[in-house]
């Protein structure tokens, strides 16, 4: 995360993002409490039993999150790209310890998967 740079029109860049996109298995009140501190927004599926319990209590189960459907369906885009890059079996075991190494090699490995587009 340090170095992460969002740039934007003016200024310096921003180190936090606006959106998170994460699975359902990072649904837990801390993980959007700690979010919504930063104030970065999340956009997490809530999972069906989660679902359940808080209509199970009524007016007591609170609001449920905030979900935009279409934001997160770019969240299978970053997945497929992640599981092309895992082929590469020196990006998934990361044999090459030092980061300027796994940084190159992750940088092969992209322009290869861009290549046969």
């Amino acid at each position: 995360m340090a170095r992460l740079r969002v740039p934007r029109r003016t200024g310096r860049p921003r180190v936090t993002p606006d959106v998170i996109l994460a699975d359902k298995a990072c649904t837990s009140r801390a993980i959007h409490r700690h979010l919504r501190r930063r104030g970065i927004r999340a956009v997490i599926p809530q999972p069906a039993d989660q679902a359940a319990h808080r209509k199970r209590l009524g007016n007591r189960g609170g609001r449920p999150p905030g979900f935009d459907r279409d934001l997160y369906k770019q969240h299978n885009t970053v997945e497929r790209c992640i599981k092309k890059l895992k082929q590469w079996r020196g990006l998934a075991i990361r044999y090459d310890k030092s980061a300027t190494t796994y940084l190159a090699g992750l940088h092969l490995a992209a322009i290869f998967i861009w290549s046969a587009r």
